[in-house]
């Protein structure tokens, strides 16, 4: 089956445009989630050893989830579901409804395995997704919802539209991923500075703390700073309760060729591996245990994803290794998880 999709599907969807093939394969998904034998065919040939953790309070059937920026508009999650993912994050997502940046906005390097983006939060809205979730319902696997700022909104606003598009989508995530570290907003990561960071997060989490049902919030961070501002970051966070992910993609070049390097827009996939282990290992210290840290950025091999868990890390996502991995990627991770835990028994 890997084999079909290394030298059949792969090669056609990289005939398309970047943007147009992540468009058709949202397609397909939204239809083989409709359809019970796609998506029955689907968990059948993509399930992979279980690895039940418990995280945050919530239980994954295994530790490996999809990172933000597929399913942007929370559509075809149902689908996804069958992939042997752990749990899906969907988004980002925007209180109010915007188109993002101007295309082209996505770009392959295949020699690099990567992914050059600056797509801009371009989705639906807070209430168009939580219409969609409500309709399409709880999904097989545990949902987190990313959030991001609107791009318009000033940063000394940016708590409260952070917050209304929470209060929106908070019956239909079982946790939520602020996202304050895309390099795709002007002014975003601005927001890892205590004087913003501090009252964002009181807000949303004051608001989680008020509800009948406490849900966890993760911050994401960019893995651009240096590693004692992310440590700082990391104490920040885990010292108000919420977890982090780690890391976002890089505006770093390094190893590139040069019509790369003034190309906006954050890389993600195998260049940026280095750098994102550098910030699991900088917010791991910053949190100091106290909060789980979900890694991503980078993971484009089982082994990857096994060193990012055996690093301390309590979940890992993945998405550039799933465009160049195919869908059997999440399935080939945890059977090299069970390897290594046979092996080490």
């Amino acid at each position: 089956m890997g084999f079909l999709y290394e030298k059949l599907a792969k090669p056609a969807l990289f005939l398309l445009d970047p943007e147009t093939a992540h468009d058709a394969a949202v397609l397909a998904a939204r239809a083989g989630g409709a359809l019970k034998l796609p998506a029955w065919a689907a968990r059948l040939a993509c399930a992979g050893p279980q690895r039940t953790v418990k995280v945050a309070g919530l239980d994954f059937p295994n530790p490996v989830g999809l990172a933000a920026g597929f399913d942007k508009d929370c559509e075809c999650y149902p689908f996804l579901g069958e992939l042997g993912f752990g749990f899906l994050e969907l988004g980002t997502v925007t209180l109010r409804p915007q188109p993002g940046n101007p295309k082209p906005r996505l770009f392959r390097l295949p020699e690099k395995a990567a992914l050059l983006n600056r797509m801009g939060f371009n989705n639906r809205g807070a209430f168009a997704a939580a219409e969609r979730l409500r309709r399409l319902g709880r999904g097989r696997v545990p949902l987190g919802i990313n959030i991001g700022k609107n791009a318009d909104c000033p940063l000394d606003q940016a708590r409260e539209n952070y917050l209304e598009a929470l209060k929106v989508l908070y019956p239909y995530g079982d946790y939520f991923a602020v996202n304050i570290s895309s390099p795709n907003t002007k002014q975003l990561r601005e927001l890892h500075r205590p004087e913003y960071l501090e009252p964002l997060l009181d807000a949303l989490l004051g608001f989680a703390a008020s509800q009948p049902s406490k849900k966890p919030v993760f911050v994401k961070l960019a893995p651009d700073l240096e590693p004692e501002e992310i440590k700082d970051c990391a104490r920040l966070i885990a010292g108000r309760g919420a977890g982090l992910i780690v890391s976002n993609t890089t505006v770093g070049r390094e190893g590139l060729d040069r019509r790369w390097e003034h190309e906006p827009g954050g890389l993600s996939g195998a260049p940026l591996m280095e750098k994102a282990r550098a910030a699991l290992g900088a917010a791991l210290d910053g949190a100091a245990g106290a909060v789980p840290v979900i890694a991503s950025g980078g993971v484009m091999t089982p082994e990857e994803a096994a060193w990012r868990l055996e690093a301390g890390a309590a979940l890992v996502q993945v998405y550039t290794g799933l465009v160049y991995g195919g869908p059997f990627f999440v399935r080939n991770i945890l059977k090299h998880l069970a390897r290594k835990e046979s092996a080490d028994a």
